[in-house]
């Protein structure tokens, strides 16, 4: 069932959406009406008619003068909501009010629901590999299978996702932290398949977004689990360390350098998945 009795606030992120915008808005407004709802579209420093479009269609309008990125563009509606619940997504028209809907009446009991998109590729081929890697990583992180790790399209309390924003980045990571904070905090989360659309106008993904994600990469697992990276990679330095200067010194060779430099390396890394693992938490905890 739809939360009837909550208000939800539908945020929009949008940079440059002019082609898409209005009618996004438009196909909200008559299809969800089973839920009290408000709209806020995030302008992104557009250069386009993106503002004065979402205005006219019937949203209220935030605006940031320079573009912040997709995630400060969330938080910036965010904290404007109303709602007890905030919808995020897409301006470009690759999310509709039917995916939407689907999401809503699947709420019941649960913190979050996201859309998972069922197409194998759905981004540029190019972006795939960083995904999948990610992907990788949060599933080992989590300890379980995460079916769409940074679908835009998703549904989750208020007051769940404004205790971790200051967690949040605000490039096109937000999803993914998000996911990842609410996996390992316990949090009650649901999947809804859909299919998505073709976007209208130029996507903001490029190079930059790729070298981002390899930073994300290293900054969920200091986030998150710490000691599921530098436990394993401290027992493998370590084990090659003994392996490579055991050999070597019985052969009355001495101590070799390049083991004890690996031993000690493997220390190094030991000690600083305890001092990562306590700060992570501790981060974690005061939310």
């Amino acid at each position: 069932m739809q939360p009837k009795s909550e208000f939800v606030s539908i945020i929009i992120p949008a940079y440059n959406e002019e082609e898409s915008i209005g009618e996004v808005i438009q196909d909200i407004k008559k299809k969800i009406n089973t839920v009290e709802f408000e709209i806020l579209v995030v302008d992104d420093g557009s250069s386009d008619a993106t503002a004065k479009l979402a205005l006219n269609a019937g949203a209220k309008v935030i605006s940031h003068k320079r573009n912040k990125g997709y995630g400060a563009s969330l938080k910036s509606g965010i904290k404007q909501a109303k709602g007890d619940w905030v919808l995020l997504m897409d301006g470009d028209g690759q999310h509709t009010a039917e995916d939407a809907i689907q999401l809503l009446n699947a709420s019941e009991g649960v913190d979050m629901v996201v859309g998972q998109r069922v197409q194998l590729m759905h981004s540029p081929f190019w972006r795939m590999p960083g995904k999948w890697i990610l992907q990788w990583m949060a599933n080992y992180l989590t300890r379980q299978h995460i079916p769409d790790l940074n679908s835009g399209l998703r549904l989750v309390r208020k007051e769940i996702v404004e205790r971790y924003l200051t967690l949040c980045p605000n490039g096109f990571s937000f999803s993914t932290t998000m996911t990842m904070i609410m996996y390992n905090r316990g949090y009650e989360i649901t999947y809804i398949p859909f299919e998505i659309k073709k976007r209208k106008g130029k996507s903001t993904v490029s190079l930059a977004t790729g070298f981002e994600t390899l930073l994300l990469i290293l900054r969920i697992a200091t986030l998150i689990d710490p000691l599921r990276i530098f436990i394993p990679l401290s027992i493998i330095i370590g084990t090659i360390g003994l392996l490579w200067g055991i050999p070597y010194a019985l052969l009355g060779n001495g101590v070799s350098v390049g083991s004890m430099l690996a031993i000690v390396t493997a220390v190094l890394l030991f000690a600083i998945g305890l001092i990562s693992d306590q700060i992570s938490q501790l981060r974690l905890e005061k939310m």
